[in-house]
């Protein structure tokens, strides 16, 4: 069940596709070469790994190939998912622009701003609607995830209209802690924060 592997392990996995990735070789490759290129425990990797359907050989280790796709499989990446971005500013626009969603089976196919001026536009090919019609633009596009680029003022108002909409799982880069029904998952990204973390180890 993908509900009991620990956020931790599950938040390491992307790591290893990332890095597996950028292999040249499709042989083998052991946990614990794979522990010593990222920096890792070998009997880490090894627990994190064995939550896919991944099978290691004695003495030889994980064939590249079949790693990655259970890696692709486990998070999903095969799985096509809809996603929008709700707020249009400079962040909104960024990630409008970045490609790299795709490669998790992820695709941006809109965003939704209250600006006037940026509705009826294009950012890296996706259009730009108005935030009033979010209810049922949302419900066309069929997304199930979405990504709050908006003021703390207005996030939980926003996140409040997409669980009205069945997006269940919000990316939340407001700073501040959103409450949603049983069965919506907040994920919370505050950069400023995690820089304080950073400086603060200085």
């Amino acid at each position: 069940m993908k509900s009991d592997i620990p956020v931790t392990s599950l938040q390491r996995l992307p790591v290893y596709l990332n890095y597996l990735k950028t292999l040249t070789s499709d042989g083998y490759i052991s946990s614990g070469a794979i522990a010593r290129a990222l920096g890792m425990g070998e009997v880490l990797v090894r627990k994190d790994l064995a939550y896919t359907s991944a099978q290691g050989r004695t003495r030889v280790g994980y064939s590249c190939g079949e790693l990655i796709a259970a890696l692709e499989d486990y998070l999903g990446c095969n799985d096509k998912k809809k996603a929008v971005i709700i707020g249009a500013g400079e962040l909104g626009k960024a990630l409008l622009s970045y490609g790299g969603f795709l490669n998790y089976g992820i695709e941006i196919v809109a965003a939704f701003d209250s600006d006037s001026a940026k509705v009826g536009t294009y950012v890296g090919g996706k259009p730009i609607f108005d935030a009033k019609n979010a209810k049922e633009k949302i419900g066309e596009l069929n997304a199930r995830l979405a990504v709050l680029c908006v003021p703390a003022r207005e996030a939980q108002a926003v996140a409040d209209t997409l669980v009205d909409c069945g997006v269940m799982k919000i990316l939340n880069f407001a700073p501040v802690l959103l409450k949603v029904k049983d069965g919506a998952i907040v994920r919370n990204i505050d950069v400023a924060a995690s820089l304080a973390i950073l400086s603060s180890m200085i």
